[in-house]
């Protein structure tokens, strides 16, 4: 008799209480986590020691779109889409900034495959009521890291970058541009990744990118750092803005649009692929006293924020003809 005592007064307390049928229900609060101490133990603990397995037009595709459908806002479409490769997406609160962020990385074997990670920036909180969807990534530009471990530490730069200017997507590629066969794993130059699909889908939504790699002094012992906008020149003013504020750090740069300097990023496909869809895109080399150096890392970063108006990207959203666009035929 007790028992069903008990079982009344909660169905009568749950069915009775019409401002808690009204109430919106609470958002499950995210786990925080410090943004960089995280791609920092990707870099030694998953990119160091992966392999690389190359993958299918139909994977890449499949992960691309997954990110397409994420940045449209459709979250529940886009895990659904994912799960078919074992791709997922997790948020976080990263913790030096309190801004929350996606991460979609892959669920079962990201230390045999080595396709990468994406990092997208999440619009705050908003209170109920509020205008704007909620589930729809504000963002307007793309940091890429294409050969983590063979350019040390230029992932620092990509996280730096990305806290400094919200509205950003960080793209990492997996594993050491060594680890393929006949250079498969160097996606700074192979279509045929999904590090490239990636970029691809947000070019497509218009997205203006910053590549970030990394040289040994001695290969231009005069310059600390060498931007250009690889083979095509829609984001001059943008390097122009960047080459300007990373002199004003005291750094030595080299523009190439200006004089020649080696690792100009001509044959970098994903400027390419950005050059066909005139969209902005910037390659941009850093010595390694720069990559060494936390103090340097943070002017360096100072001045891809300061340069972060210039990109001039749409962003925000697919574009009426993004299924036709060159970069992801």
């Amino acid at each position: 008799m007790a028992v069903v005592v008990v079982a009344v007064v909660l169905i009568t307390s749950s069915g009775g209480n019409d401002s808690a049928k009204s109430r919106p229900p609470r958002a499950q609060p995210r786990e925080r986590v410090d943004l960089a101490a995280r791609i920092d133990d990707f870099t030694r603990q998953t990119i160091r020691r992966s392999a690389f397995r190359p993958p299918s037009a139909l994977e890449r595709r499949t992960v691309a779109d997954g990110v397409g459908l994420y940045l449209d806002g459709r979250r529940a479409e886009a895990g659904k889409r994912l799960a078919e490769v074992d791709f997922g997406v997790t948020t976080y609160t990263d913790t030096a900034t309190g801004r929350p962020f996606a991460e979609i990385a892959d669920r079962a074997r990201e230390v045999t495959r080595g396709w990468g990670r994406v990092y997208v920036d999440l619009p705050q909180d908003r209170p109920a009521g509020a205008p704007g969807d909620p589930a729809r990534p504000v963002v307007t530009w793309s940091a890429q890291i294409p050969h983590p471990v063979a350019d040390a530490d230029s992932e620092k730069l990509g996280v730096g970058a990305w806290r400094a200017t919200p509205g950003g997507v960080l793209v990492m590629a997996g594993t050491n541009r060594r680890a393929g066969e006949n250079g498969a794993a160097d996606v700074a130059h192979r279509r045929d990744t999904v590090f490239h699909a990636v970029c691809a889908e947000l070019i497509a939504h218009r997205l203006p990118g910053i590549q970030l790699h990394g040289f040994a002094n001695s290969t231009e012992p005069d310059y600390d750092v060498i931007v250009s906008t690889g083979r095509g020149d829609h984001g001059r003013a943008w390097g122009e803005g960047l080459a300007a504020a990373l002199s004003r750090q005291d750094f030595a740069v080299c523009r190439v649009w200006v004089r020649r300097c080696s690792l100009e990023g001509r044959t970098n496909v994903q400027g390419r692929a950005a050059d066909d869809d005139e969209l902005p895109f910037l390659h941009v080399e850093f010595s390694r006293r720069i990559r060494e150096s936390p103090e340097r890392i943070a002017r360096a970063v100072e001045a891809i924020k300061e340069a972060a108006g210039l990109a001039g990207g749409s962003g925000g959203g697919q574009s009426a003809d993004a299924s036709l666009s060159p970069a992801r035929l």
